[in-house]
């Protein structure tokens, strides 16, 4: 078994998913239309085992709760093979001006990881 994709809701889906393909190196799939929904979505693919995210999107969608305050979906973790990729990776998003949320470190669970807020705040682990 593998988990095949996961899926987050966004507010911008063209930044997300440009946000993902310039930092991950993701593949993106076409950009499914469902105009009775009024629903819009990218999938995007994680190298050779093509793990993926859905980016999901139906314009004007609220969240009473607001992002951040629900259970669910803590983060999500991208290996990126290298502790210098990790470094690098991170020193890359820093210059460009997200927020780190976490320094490089190896963690208690032993991890060599930095963490990311990608543009809509979605927590993102750098793992080597």
């Amino acid at each position: 078994m593998k988990i095949e994709h996961l899926a987050i809701w966004v507010d911008d889906l063209e930044l997300l998913r440009e946000f993902y393909i310039k930092y991950f190196n993701v593949s993106s799939g076409e950009k499914y239309v469902n105009t009775k929904r009024n629903y819009t979505s990218y999938f995007l693919s994680f190298g050779a085992e093509k793990t993926r995210i859905e980016l999901m999107h139906i314009p004007d969608m609220e969240n009473p709760a607001g992002r951040g305050n629900l259970k669910g979906l803590a983060h999500f973790a991208v290996s990126v093979g290298d502790k210098k990729v990790v470094d690098a990776l991170t020193e890359k998003l820093r210059k460009d001006g997200y927020t780190i949320a976490s320094e490089p470190r190896t963690s208690g669970d032993g991890y060599y990881e930095s963490a990311v807020l990608d543009p809509e705040g979605n927590y993102i682990e750098i793992t080597e």
